[in-house]
């Protein structure tokens, strides 16, 4: 049961960290005229961004392939794992208008991913002793 709740924990915090990716990235247009009065300028730039995407990610692959070879055998959360990162990193493609937008639908794959590896994971526990899960 153990692995069970760890594997839960991955999820959340990938979940977490999406969307606190997600709300950063919205926020910050808001937010950008007050950041130097805080001395936060640092959240503004590129490479604060990608570090948080790039950590997303890698939790993100980490639960998700945990998942996978433990319990469910279905690869299709981590297409959508890596589409909403793809897309997600590449948020300025359509122009900065639709920033917000390529950033929510990015930011929805990501957390759906960890949603649906979660539901498929709970699905299996009566499956732990045979280490696979048929999920049809």
């Amino acid at each position: 049961m153990q692995v069970t709740e760890d594997k839960s924990l991955l999820d959340r915090l990938g979940i977490w960290a999406s969307s606190l990716c997600a709300v950063h990235c919205l926020a910050l247009p808001i937010l950008i005229p007050l950041l130097p009065l805080v001395g936060a300028s640092f959240f503004a730039q590129d490479w604060f961004e990608r570090t948080i995407l790039s950590l997303s990610m890698i939790v993100g692959f980490w639960a998700l392939l945990s998942g996978f070879y433990r319990y469910h055998r279905q690869i299709y959360p981590l297409y959508s794992l890596m589409l909403g990162g793809i897309i997600y990193w590449n948020k300025d493609m359509f122009g900065e208008t639709y920033e917000p937008f390529t950033i929510a639908t990015g930011a929805l794959l990501i957390i759906g991913a960890h949603i649906v590896n979660l539901k498929l994971c709970q699905s299996c526990h009566s499956c732990e002793t045979e280490n696979s899960c048929s999920t049809d």
